[in-house]
């Protein structure tokens, strides 16, 4: 301290940084970042990316079946270089570890059955999942028109029972509604609506 009571200069050996010079440098910073503060990130090899693309390819499938647009697009989403998310597909093609055809028939099936779908509603979903329009087509031929009624009759017959106490034209209309939902034909819903609620001359009929 001087002998007017302000704190003396401090001297810097040389090589030194003073603190508020220091204070400049970003915490985290090192030599490999840019002057803007973001990292500079070295690119892969075409081999590295394939490995990447193998690995999260195999990481996607194991969680569910997934179409070859599908993949595609978490692959994309990996930032790996299209002909190498191309390259990984036809790989994955060759091997039937993708397979939209089988892929269309399973949803087809499982889905008509368990949740049942109408063909509207399943042709809708096929779409969804970027499957092309002639194996949709291939697919939508295993499901017969009688196989279709039937599942409708059955769904109808069973949402019928939550309509009790209901008048005939609301529980019809509620009813119409449900199988619309589901995916089914004006033709395919009227007769299993028909054949759930028959009018009778006391109200709603339940079987």
């Amino acid at each position: 301290m001087s002998s007017d009571g302000t704190l003396a200069r401090v001297t810097y050996l040389p090589g030194v940084t003073p603190p508020a010079e220091a204070s400049h440098h970003e915490p985290g910073a090192d030599a490999g970042d840019t002057p803007g503060g973001s990292p500079v990130h070295t690119a892969l090899s075409n081999d590295e990316q394939a490995r990447r693309a193998e690995n999260v390819s195999m990481h996607a499938l194991t969680r569910r079946g997934m179409s070859r647009w599908e993949l595609g697009q978490v692959l994309l989403g990996r930032e790996l270089e299209p002909h190498v998310v191309e390259a990984e597909l036809e790989r994955l093609e060759r091997v039937g570890l993708i397979d939209d055809a089988a892929l269309a028939e399973t949803i087809v099936r499982t889905q008509h059955e368990r949740k049942g779908l109408g063909r509207a509603a399943l042709v809708a979903l096929l779409r969804r999942r970027n499957i092309d329009q002639n194996v949709i087509d291939d697919a939508m031929v295993r499901l017969s028109a009688d196989d279709e009624v039937a599942r409708a009759e059955s769904l109808a017959e069973k949402r019928a029972a939550q309509l009790r106490g209901l008048d005939h034209d609301t529980a019809v209309r509620r009813l119409s509604g449900y199988l619309q939902r589901k995916g089914y034909s004006s033709e395919t819903v009227r007769a299993a609506v028909i054949a759930a609620l028959p009018r009778h001359p006391s109200g709603v009929r339940f079987r």
